[in-house]
């Protein structure tokens, strides 16, 4: 692959390598970031774009090679020294100071002072208005920083790294928690900074960002630089075909299977300002996904059948029984499992081991004579990360050691390991890699041809296509539309998501 024009630029990596304890986490990359471009790094989880970030971060020094800025090497020895550098890095949730305003958030430290040295909030607010504008949107200096979304979040982190005369963006998954609208606007944001001369470093799964956004392309696998080439010059199938080092030909291998009879019934179910009369079934063998916009309702419902929340009406019956209501306990008892959409918050305690965390749903069981043994944890959770092909150093690492989609196979593991007749699963493969993507679907097809029922919310498309025998669509609350797999498209979905009508329908 050839790579982007030979000017200097305006960052660059030198051979970087980093390791932790036996580990390589990065092995000699070499990375060049150019004033006025955006340049995608891409690759599985675990490929080591995380240690790269924090290298550019200061959070990490390299083991060997260096960094170097505007030609001459810097050391960033930690989170300062790359702020002095002007490096910025952009995260997917900021953490701002909540009871502060929007200003006091930009300039905290750093406040300009009148006469007598008090704070001059007037400039201030004028000081963050202007960033904004240089911006190309207005938020509020003024309003408290507590329940701003996380697309001005992230525009208010943006403002402050420009008033620290940041040069170099690194944006990581910055659109993993935006709205299509949100990403839209971040996108416009990029195109301003790159238009004013900032470099940006942009990280994503998303294969329509990269190709939308970005000039460059880094594809990393197993801790090293595969290559690097202009993105107009290559084609996903070339980006995926680096990441995962085979061809992915069958992202979802999704196995024909005649249904058989109902196993989830879900009647007339209703919970005031979320959603109203909700009306589905999934029998055995079937995959149903929900699928619908932002906001319309989906996580509600799934949340409510397991008994995570409580609803005002409607029955949820479980092989022709109903399941008592607002009772996680009961549903697991009768064999439904949910895997969250928070994997982080929901899904896993990141504190614990991955062995502990792999069996929580089988403590009782695997108890003799209740005493949990390790020796029968550890055996029991080693079967189910082998089946499940999840990577981990150590049965015992917290399972915060664990990259994204690791925890998610992780995070299934633990439910599939409760023998579930229904598996719920609410954005199955978010943020995780295409690799690990196409093993999740795999076990997705598996369980359906071995006739469970798998109920699915996905805001992926192409997923809900690929995967979905049946496709209900929700909008605002309700089931809008219900399509067969096969006859299901993009722009049918996203009529019904939507509410509009196809030309001529």
């Amino acid at each position: 692959m050839t790579g982007p024009a030979a000017v200097s630029p305006l960052l660059r990596l030198r051979e970087v390598t980093k390791s932790f304890g036996p580990v390589a986490a990065v092995k000699g990359v070499s990375l060049a970031l150019h004033a006025g471009r955006v340049h995608a790094l891409a690759g599985e989880n675990g490929a080591g774009k995380s240690t790269i970030v924090k290298m550019l971060a200061g959070v990490h020094r390299p083991d060997s090679g260096g960094i170097d800025l505007d030609g001459r090497p810097v050391v960033l020895d930690g989170p300062a020294a790359a702020q002095a550098a002007g490096i910025a890095v952009i995260h997917q949730e900021p953490t701002l100071f909540p009871d502060l305003s929007v200003a006091e958030n930009i300039f905290m430290g750093r406040q300009p002072t009148g006469r007598l040295g008090r704070i001059d909030r007037r400039a201030m607010r004028e000081a963050a208005d202007g960033l904004f504008a240089r911006l190309g949107f207005a938020v509020d200096p003024g309003r408290q920083a507590r329940g701003l979304s996380i697309a001005d979040q992230q525009l208010v982190e943006i403002a402050k790294a420009l008033s620290l005369r940041a040069r170099v963006f690194v944006m990581d998954e910055p659109t993993a928690a935006l709205s299509g609208v949100e990403a839209r606007r971040l996108f416009s944001v990029v195109a301003e900074l790159t238009r004013q001369g900032a470099a940006v470093l942009f990280i994503s799964h998303r294969f329509d960002e990269i190709f939308t956004l970005c000039d460059d392309i880094t594809v990393l696998r197993d801790g090293a630089r595969v290559a690097t080439d202009r993105v107009a010059d290559v084609t996903v199938d070339d980006v995926v075909r680096g990441m995962v080092g085979r061809e992915v030909s069958a992202l979802f291998p999704k196995e024909d299977v005649t249904p058989g009879d109902v196993v989830l019934d879900v009647a007339g179910l209703t919970r005031a300002g979320a959603f109203e009369d909700i009306d589905l079934t999934v029998r055995a063998g079937e995959i149903v996904a929900l699928a619908g916009l932002v906001g319309a309702g989906r996580s509600e419902v799934v949340r409510a059948v397991f008994g995570v929340d409580r609803y005002d009406r409607g029955e949820v019956r479980v092989g022709g029984t109903p399941l008592p209501p607002g009772s996680p306990a009961a549903a697991m008892a009768r064999g439904v499992a949910l895997v969250p959409e928070d994997r982080r918050q929901q899904g896993l305690v990141m504190e614990m081991s991955v062995e502990r965390n792999a069996t929580l749903t089988r403590l009782r069981p695997l108890a003799a004579r209740g005493l949990l043994t390790g020796r029968g944890e550890r055996r029991a959770a080693a079967a189910w990360a082998e089946r499940l092909r999840v990577r981990y150093g150590g049965l015992g690492d917290p399972v915060g050691t664990l990259s994204g989609g690791n925890q998610q196979k992780l995070v299934l593991a633990k439910w599939l390991a409760t023998a579930p007749r229904v598996l719920i699963l609410d954005e199955p493969t978010r943020g995780i890699d295409v690799g690990t993507k196409a093993e999740v679907h795999r076990v997705m097809s598996r369980l359906a041809a071995e006739g469970m029922a798998v109920l699915m919310v996905s805001s992926e498309l192409p997923e809900v296509l690929g995967m979905a025998d049946r496709v209900l669509v929700m909008r605002e609350g309700r089931i809008a539309a219900e399509l067969p797999g096969r006859r299901a498209t993009e722009e049918s979905v996203m009529f019904a998501a939507t509410g509009r009508r196809a030309a001529g329908a």
